[in-house]
């Protein structure tokens, strides 16, 4: 935040501290253009940036929270925004909406930039192992709930983590590819570097190893050291990928991608392959965003009960606003698989 003050600013315009407080709030209809002018030279001459925290205690003005996603490239990412915002407009709250591609820099940018603003709440979805880049932010006072991440080792006191069971979501996914007779199954991801993905992951590698199934037989396709896990490729790296795993040796016959929109580009990449999805090669995503529903075939996946954890998400941060509940907790929902016809017997 700005140190300069309003007194600075009219002392270097030669004005009083009224009359930059009347051009700040928009009551300049008397004042000399010139005036006027020496005042917003000196606004900018000195970065002054005025303080909302304070202007919003005067004047009462709507309350805001921040939200800050991956991408809204991902479906997914929109309906949550959608549900919060309808969540915190019910309270009278208002969401400001952020996408920072899992760049720890540039949420912390975003998170500063809200602080300095006067957003005390903050929702992160970035599921990103630490939180040692907001540290700072929430050591003075910023309210932090993370989402789809559950409480790591070493994170800040306070902050709330709510989201779905990821490992139980994979459990219950490649169960039933195992339930439908197929053995080499293949995990899409990209890389698995935020705290959502390694624990989906996990409940991949469980199901399979509790049905014996040896080691050399898991496949985890993460692409080459420049993959990432940005959800604006999520598409194209399903493609790619099912088309490198169904055209290599030992090819899957069936595949569970990281993702809903993965999930459509391994499909994409299995008609590639000239196979039929469903009966050629199964295909499993997770989310359950609305495109799942409607591609050709349905999508398996599972689903997120997004309505509930951004209720819960507001709810929470809410409280922590309004100093109603305090200290650090996970919350976590029960996912549910969902059978289409993208998953069927092993050819």
């Amino acid at each position: 935040m700005s140190g300069v003050t309003i007194y600075q600013v009219a002392k270097a315009a030669g004005v009083s501290p009224s009359t930059v407080s009347n051009l700040l709030n928009g009551r300049h209809g008397k004042m000399l253009p010139e005036t006027r002018q020496r005042v917003e030279s000196a606004i900018k001459q000195l970065g002054y940036r005025p303080n909302r925290a304070a202007r919003q205690l005067r004047t009462g003005r709507t309350k805001m929270i921040g939200l800050i996603v991956p991408s809204v490239a991902n479906p997914f990412w929109g309906t949550f925004a959608r549900q919060l915002e309808a969540a915190a407009l019910a309270e009278g709250f208002y969401v400001l909406l952020c996408n920072s591609e899992r760049d720890p820099v540039r949420e912390r940018g975003y998170m500063e930039e809200l602080w300095a603003d006067g957003i005390r709440g903050v929702v992160l979805c970035s599921s990103l192992p630490t939180l040692d880049h907001v540290r700072p932010l929430v050591e003075q006072g910023l309210n932090l709930v993370a989402f789809d991440r559950t409480a790591q080792p070493g994170d800040p006191d306070g902050v709330v983590n709510i989201s779905t069971d990821n490992f139980l979501g994979t459990q219950l996914s490649t169960r039933h590819l195992l339930e439908l007779g197929h053995e080499r199954i293949a995990f899409v991801a990209g890389s698995i570097g935020s705290v959502n993905r390694s624990e989906r992951y996990r409940g991949f590698r469980d199901a399979l190893e509790a049905a014996g199934i040896p080691d050399d037989q898991i496949t985890a396709w993460s692409g080459d050291a420049t993959s990432t896990f940005d959800d604006r490729d999520a598409a194209e790296l399903g493609r790619v990928a099912s088309k490198e795993l169904l055209e290599g040796p030992n090819p899957p016959t069936a595949i569970v991608a990281i993702n809903d929109i993965c999930a459509l580009g391994v499909c994409a990449g299995v008609r590639d392959c000239g196979l039929e999805v469903g009966s050629g090669v199964s295909v499993v995503g997770f989310d359950d965003i609305m495109l799942a529903q409607m591609a050709m075939p349905g999508l398996t996946t599972v689903r997120q009960p997004v309505s509930a954890m951004a209720e819960a998400a507001f709810a929470t941060l809410r409280g922590r606003i309004d100093n109603e509940a305090a200290g650090g907790h996970s919350m976590l929902h029960r996912p549910e698989l969902i059978v289409r016809e993208s998953s069927g017997p092993r050819p």
